[in-house]
């Protein structure tokens, strides 16, 4: 229902001449706030390159990392509210920082403004080639034969990564280690080369280094099975239960955004997402294109808030 909302909504967003030619007049910076050669950045050059092709403009992805998004989530919180710099980004800034942070300096609901869900991906376990454990009973005993000992990276503290790994902890009853990194590509980096034995990550980094071998998937976090990894079972199916974690890609303006600005833009997106070539580039990673825009997104976001929220709390994560 949700998507033939959407799909309704853009149709007649589409068929306004006069809105589509408003926006944009001038190139347009699309702030990704982790690293370069993460999901996140993937999925932003993706949309980026399809919409200065649509649009006929200059589109900049440009990485603001630090402080697990919210440096550039601050940045465009304070930039001008005229569509120039939108905000393509992980959960983190916006549905679970406030949850690890005693303060941030932008306000996640009160400075931004919901534009789309541009993609959602499963988040998969996945363990160095000389780890033993072929299976996760077999990763979960190793674990317990040694507590303390295992290590596991994420793309920094209080990521849905970070959070899927102490998920894990908590439902599997062992005891691991985090070790936080500046965004997802250093994590894989130290994973690939046996600096650390296991991460959870998103689909679209994990997949290339399965099926090139420097990596070895347990299992996939999300409900069902991918059809990218077909052999490989869910962390329930895996005997761990009560286990769901993914991850996912919106899009958020700085509050105070023209209404007409918002309809442009969420019009160019909805066509961009139906993409044929979008469709099959999204998938060759393990991501679906969104369907969710404007107040629909805006009500996902806090139930994801609350979600991640409880998850951080149960594990104590807080952060500086």
């Amino acid at each position: 229902m949700l998507g033939l909302v959407l799909g309704l909504v853009l149709a007649t967003q589409l068929n306004s001449p006069a809105v589509a030619a408003s926006y944009p007049d001038k190139s347009v910076r699309i702030v990704v706030p982790f690293p370069a050669g993460g999901s996140n950045d993937v999925i932003a050059r993706l949309l980026g390159a399809k919409l200065g092709e649509l649009w006929g403009q200059t589109v900049i992805v440009e990485n603001r990392s630090g402080a697990g998004g919210n440096i550039g989530a601050e940045a465009v919180a304070r930039s001008a509210p005229d569509g120039a710099t939108i905000l393509l980004t992980a959960p983190g800034p916006l549905a679970i920082n406030q949850a690890l942070y005693a303060k941030l300096s932008f306000d996640p609901e009160k400075d931004f403004v919901p534009v789309a869900l541009i993609a959602s991906v499963p988040i998969v376990l996945a363990v160095h080639p000389d780890v033993k454990a072929k299976t996760v009973g077999e990763l979960v005993a190793l674990a317990k034969a040694s507590p303390g000992r295992l290590n596991f990276g994420s793309s920094g503290n209080g990521s849905t990564n970070h959070l899927a790994g102490e998920l894990f902890k908590a439902r599997a009853g062992i005891n691991i280690v985090h070790v936080p990194y500046r965004g997802a590509a250093p994590a894989m980096n130290d994973l690939i080369a046996g600096q650390i034995p296991m991460m959870f990550d998103n689909m679209p980094a994990i997949r290339p280094q399965v099926l090139g071998g420097t990596i070895r998937a347990l299992a996939v976090a999300g409900a069902a099975r991918s059809p990218l990894f077909p052999d490989v079972p869910t962390m329930v199916e895996a005997g761990v239960a009560d286990f769901e974690a993914s991850s996912w890609f919106g899009m958020v303006a700085p509050a105070g955004t023209p209404p007409e600005v918002l309809t442009a833009l969420t019009a160019s997106i909805g066509k961009v997402l139906q993409d044929p070539d979008v469709v099959k580039k999204l998938a060759e990673i393990g991501a679906e294109p969104g369907t969710l825009s404007g107040a629909a997104f805006g009500a996902f976001l806090r139930s994801e808030t609350g979600k991640w929220g409880k998850v951080a709390t149960s594990a104590g994560v807080k952060l500086e």
